[in-house]
Order: structure tokens, then sequence, then C-alpha cells
């Protein structure tokens, strides 16, 4: 019997997710532009092809960094995406989440399937050991997607990253493998 090579790193009921491609740009940059509304003033997902091609090429080049896709099974349409950025090996092996719903899949529950499988990833294949996420604590979307997530809030950073012309104060919330394996 034929196997089936899935077009997913792994998949849950509803999503799967996949690495960012070039040729992604087009559907990536117009949910964008849809969802605007939604990511202001937490973030600024590139809304041009130009900016789709700068963003997107260390998600898929740079060692230090790894880039999902959250995308419906049954459509294949991108519902957001999730970005682990700044990997550090070693000693460390953690990295830092960075992600965002597009406007059409926002409130479905799509992106908490999609962290799960990216956690799963991250902590399998990639042999991370940590995951960390920033989040301004005014962004109830993403603290709940945190909290929910299993990720415990470790700390509140003042004036930590620069948006939208100001400096933004974070929650700081980490997840470890041995939170995930309840050892």
């Amino acid at each position: 019997m034929p196997t089936t090579v899935s077009r997913y790193l792994a998949e849950g009921p509803r999503v799967g997710i996949r690495h960012f491609t070039p040729e992604d740009g087009p559907e990536f940059t117009a949910r964008a532009r849809e969802s605007k509304d939604l990511h202001r003033p937490w973030l600024f997902p590139p809304d041009t092809d130009e900016g789709y091609a700068a963003y997107a090429r260390p998600l898929i080049e740079d060692p230090t960094r790894a880039g999902f896709l959250v995308c419906e099974r049954d459509t294949g349409d991108i519902a957001g995406f999730i970005n682990i950025n700044n990997i550090v090996r070693g000693g460390f092996q953690c990295g830092a989440l960075g992600y965002g719903a597009f406007a059409h899949a926002a409130g479905r529950g799509l992106m908490r399937e999609g962290l799960e499988l990216v956690i799963g990833y991250a902590f399998g294949p990639l042999g991370l050991h940590r995951l960390e996420i920033n989040a301004q604590p005014a962004n109830a979307a993403s603290v709940a997607l945190a909290r929910g997530a299993g990720f415990r809030l470790e700390g509140f950073s003042p004036d930590m990253i620069f948006i939208d012309g100001a400096w933004r104060d974070h929650e700081r919330w980490a997840l470890t493998v041995e939170m995930r394996s309840g050892g």
C-alpha cells in the first residue's frame, strides 16, 4: 500500500505546521493586510512582497531561527505563524517564541493547536530544552495563549522591546521539557 507524505512537519486534528517558503508571500501578506486591526498595536507582520521576502529569508536560512506557518488542514489556508527566534545551542538549548493569528482564524483555537505542535517540534526534532515568550501584559490573547500552553510566568521586564515607536513592557513566560513531561 502506498504511503502518503504529509506536507506538514506535524499535524493536529485541525491544523498542521510547516516551514515558511518564498512562495507563501502573496497569501501571507494578504492575510497580514486583512488583520491589521487585530494585530495593532502588538505586532506588525509584513504586508508587502518586499517586506515578506526580508522577513521570511532569515526564518528559512538562519539556523538561529525557525519559522512555522500554522495552516488549516482541510484547506491549507495560513491561519497564523509561530517563530522560534534567538535559538541558542550549547548548554542553553533555548529559543524565544513570537506568534500571530490572522483575523479569519482568530478565536477558533487554531493557534493553540499550532502552538502545541511547535512546542512538540521544538522539544523533539529541534532538541531545545526551553522556550520563552515575551508578551505585552495588556495583550490578553497572547498572555492567554502562553498560559494555556503551560508556560509559567517568570518575570516582568519594563521597557524591554521597541515596538511601534516606543519601548514596551513585557511579561516573561517560559516552558521547559521537564514541565511538559511532568518531571
